[in-house]
């Protein structure tokens, strides 16, 4: 089978099992202008994979994202025997380790919800109403949605009755289920209650938060309006973990939080953790543990379970 031929039923491959695979399908592809496409798979050296990767200084996000879409690319080759070995450099230089997300306290998310504050933060931004940001803010937080799953709903999406929403073609192209609580409902059911103003398209259709014109939030928009938020309600991040909280945090924090509570009530940690996998959206575990060393706090409530475990008291 020839690289070409390879490379495409990799990425099929990938896509088949739910993976939306649009970054390292481009890459892969772009690959292909490095390397013969017509040839067999070992038939690619080192040197060519170097001249795509393209670089010997510091290590780049989009040079990381070359490198791993080739790694996974012959390690899917080499376990079906279209290559013997991959010819990856053996010195590529790692890249720095992330910062970890920021996770926002209790007092700061009261203050980047109150509405006054919110009112005062989108001065400027014409097509994005006060009431339509906080609500966006609300969904990240209290059912943590991605910014483009929460921008992407329409009102047909929002069962009041049920107090679910559904949300489609996630990062993994599936949908999902996701109820909410009781305080978020109360603020979806008000915000759908008010009339829509003048141009917002009025049918199931139309996007449950939408600019002034009926149109799809941009994030530029949202991200500008954010920033100010951010200033006037002095949340600022701290020194030692990430300069600038993000909008996406909001949702890392759903996370942390719902997890700091399960410890609190003594719940199974353990066998929840697949329920909050599940209600995120994630392909798989993976990416929910990493959640699990997150804050101080989190971490405080973990070790008190394991504590009364050694005692001999309630079950870990």
């Amino acid at each position: 089978m020839t690289l070409r031929e390879t490379i495409e039923q990799y990425i099929n491959w990938r896509q088949a099992h739910g993976a939306k695979f649009t970054t390292a399908r481009n890459l892969l592809r772009q690959f292909l202008r490095h390397a013969d496409g017509d040839a067999e798979c070992d038939a690619v050296t080192k040197a060519q994979v170097q001249a795509f990767l393209a670089g010997e200084g510091p290590i780049t996000r989009h040079r990381e994202n070359k490198t791993y879409a080739l790694a996974g690319f012959w390690r899917y080759a080499i376990s079906r025997d279209y290559a013997r070995c991959a010819p990856l450099p053996d010195n590529e230089p790692r890249s720095p380790l992330r910062a970890p997300p920021y996770i926002y306290t209790r007092d700061e998310l009261q203050r980047l919800f109150d509405p006054r504050i919110v009112e005062i933060s989108r001065h400027g931004a014409r097509q994005l109403d006060a009431v339509t940001f906080r609500t966006l803010l609300l969904l990240l937080y209290g059912a943590g949605l991605r910014f483009s799953e929460a921008t992407g709903l329409t009102r047909a999406d929002v069962d009041l009755s049920e107090a679910i929403l559904t949300v489609r073609d996630t990062k993994f192209y599936k949908s999902r289920l996701v109820p909410v609580g009781s305080q978020l409902a109360a603020v979806l059911t008000t915000f759908m209650s008010a009339p829509p103003g003048d141009g917002i398209a009025k049918g199931e259709a139309a996007f449950l938060l939408a600019n002034r014109d009926g149109t799809r939030l941009a994030s530029s928009t949202v991200q500008a309006a954010f920033d100010m938020l951010r200033r006037i309600a002095c949340v600022h991040g701290k020194p030692s973990g990430r300069q600038v909280p993000r909008l996406h945090d909001l949702r890392h924090s759903f996370a942390v939080h719902r997890l700091t509570a399960w410890y609190r009530q003594g719940a199974d940690v353990q066998r929840l953790l697949p329920v909050l996998s599940t209600y995120l959206g994630h392909s798989d575990l993976e990416g929910t543990k990493v959640y699990l060393s997150m804050t101080p706090e989190l971490l405080q409530q973990a070790s008190l379970r394991f504590a009364r475990y050694v005692e001999g008291g309630q079950d870990a």
